[in-house]
């Protein structure tokens, strides 16, 4: 069975209520679970959460909430792995067969379907533990600066101050959107970083929404899509 797991707490912080707030009109996690529900890729699509509001949102937009996360996974210093191990585990407590598991951010307005397929296409070949969207720096890393509290400025790596921009070689970072893993990947807890491959999505749709001038911009960008598409 391929099972999507949407963590969705309650506590966020820096936006309140950040997974339930309207955007563009929506519940923020209806965008995930629609497009795990639309991909057709999973046999069970669920919400792991310790909040009722959140709970009855989900169950609104057709997903599942079969358990409550207890509170020592829903803090602010919970990571990932362990989220999507214990959804697993109660999963399989359920008589599930858990095959392939997809960790859906409840925060990504910009999520594409077609991803989805192509992360799954590449973990079923079989080499690697997860798979997950990564886009590139717009800026060559090895040419970062350290800006000291006098203002002054500092290369993190001197050995790179004279070399052209065109000849580093380029580098990513994870888009925090979704992760593809084999279920057994997920309940032994591997580190993410460390045993996967990546598929690239283009830097436009790589939106990182922590603050309210991220939610703004968001917001813009995707009202500005959403027009073209209809016009």
């Amino acid at each position: 069975m391929t099972l999507a797991v949407i963590p969705a707490r309650g506590g966020s912080k820096r936006i309140p209520r950040k997974n339930i707030k309207p955007f563009c009109d929506k519940p923020m996690i209806g965008y995930a679970i629609e497009a795990a529900l639309n991909s057709e890729l999973f046999e069970n699509v669920i919400v792991s959460t310790d909040d009722e509001e959140i709970k009855e949102i989900a169950i609104q937009f057709g997903a599942k909430v079969p358990f409550m996360r207890p509170p020592e996974l829903s803090d602010d210093f919970a990571p990932t792995v362990p989220v999507i191990a214990h959804a697993i585990q109660h999963c399989d407590s359920f008589g599930y067969s858990v095959g392939e598991v997809c960790c859906i951010y409840p925060s990504v307005p910009f999520i594409s379907i077609s991803d989805l397929k192509i992360a799954l296409d590449r973990l079923r070949v079989g080499d690697v533990e997860f798979v997950f969207p990564v886009a590139q720096y717009p800026s060559p890393i090895q040419r970062a600066l350290l800006r000291s509290a006098d203002a002054t400025i500092q290369p993190f790596f001197r050995e790179n101050v004279s070399k052209r921009t065109q000849d580093l070689e380029p580098s990513y970072f994870d888009v925090g959107q979704f992760y593809w893993g084999k279920g057994k990947s997920w309940q032994r807890e591997l580190n993410l970083h460390l045993h996967s491959a990546a598929i690239e999505i283009p830097e436009w749709r790589a939106i990182d929404i922590d603050t309210s001038a991220d939610w703004d911009r968001a917001e813009l960008l995707f009202s500005a899509i959403t027009e073209r598409i209809q016009s």
